[in-house]
């Protein structure tokens, strides 16, 4: 009897063994659902201008991608922003990018080269638009810049895309009316006072190249109506992306003296091709939502990115790649 229930017991224990052997693989399985090994190879992001929100969390996740993947080298190519952005990777000339949702869907509508295959990666963060002119300016509104030197952003930035609209929607002539002015985010706030009356801007809050001249020059925002973000919105297309909103009183302290600004906000999207890899797209989906503290740290609008909106990449689907790792974490 003794030696009956002692073989009962050694194969409990066996079973038990294999049980728990089985339960662990599970655990693992469930914890490291990207494969068995990082991907490796190279990629090219592109970003945007060097004093730009873009290039500042380019950087920042490229240094989060070395981390988790080691062996995958992470190349980062500047750019005029937006617009220029969706062509590269539609194109093939990159491979990632952060694109507003207005130039992503304006490149659709036109029906440019490789739009049918763009893919969304993430939601991330809102542009919010800026209309910086000096502290003792006459300007009130963005109607007021008719015959003024104005700087509407780079060709093929998102900035220029939006800056044009918005003039156009209060009667402006952007080439007749206004002297325009191709300054960005790193040329327009030097130049302002002397150079130019005015200068658009559409980024994340804060952006550096504004943080910096707030610290040590006058200027302050013009506000951009709810009536105006209206008449963008009947105009249909891309405009359906602008929504009111107010700039935090927190973006720019000094300058704002503890005021929200009115203007309009667009959201930004991690865009790729639909011919990306889809387990290193996971990889690096999974890297953008665990970074999100981290790069937060450095550049504030990165916090905004969650895994609850992550998922609406509006106009775009989602990548293959990007969907497995949302379903591998969904509750």
């Amino acid at each position: 009897m003794s030696t009956l229930l002692s073989r009962i017991g050694r194969r409990r224990a066996v079973q038990g063994a294999v049980a728990g052997a089985v339960a662990l693989g599970l655990l693992l399985w469930w914890l490291l659902p990207l494969g068995e090994g990082p991907p490796s190879g190279t990629i090219t992001f592109s970003t945007g201008t060097r004093a730009g929100v873009y290039q500042k969390y380019g950087e920042l996740l490229r240094t989060e991608l070395r981390k988790d993947m080691p062996d995958l080298d992470v190349r980062l190519m500047t750019s005029a922003g937006s617009q220029e952005n969706v062509e590269r990777v539609a194109s093939g000339e990159a491979d990632f990018t952060i694109a507003a949702a207005d130039a992503v869907e304006t490149y659709k509508l036109a029906g440019n080269r490789g739009a049918e295959s763009l893919r969304g990666v993430t939601r991330l963060y809102d542009d919010y638009v800026q209309l910086v002119v000096p502290s003792d300016s006459d300007i009130q509104s963005v109607a007021d810049l008719r015959g003024k030197r104005v700087a509407i952003g780079l060709p093929n930035s998102g900035v220029r895309l939006i800056a044009t609209r918005l003039l156009k929607a209060v009667g402006i002539d952007p080439e007749r009316d206004i002297t325009p002015r191709a300054d960005g985010i790193d040329t327009g706030p030097g130049r302002l006072g002397d150079e130019l009356d005015a200068f658009f801007w559409s980024g994340g809050v804060p952006t550096d190249g504004l943080k910096e001249i707030a610290e040590r020059s006058a200027f302050r925002f013009v506000p951009i109506g709810a009536d105006l973000v209206t008449k963008l919105h009947e105009s249909g297309g891309a405009t359906r992306y602008y929504r009111t909103t107010n700039m935090p009183e927190s973006a720019y302290p000094t300058v704002q003296n503890g005021a929200v600004v009115p203007t309009m906000a667009v959201s930004n999207l991690l865009v790729t091709r639909a011919d990306i890899d889809p387990r290193l797209t996971e990889w690096l989906t999974r890297t953008v939502l665990d970074s999100r503290d981290g790069i937060g740290a450095h550049v504030h609008s990165a916090q905004l990115v969650d895994l609850r909106t992550a998922i609406y990449t509006d106009p775009l689907e989602l990548h293959e790649g990007a969907r497995r790792y949302y379903r591998s974490v969904k509750p």
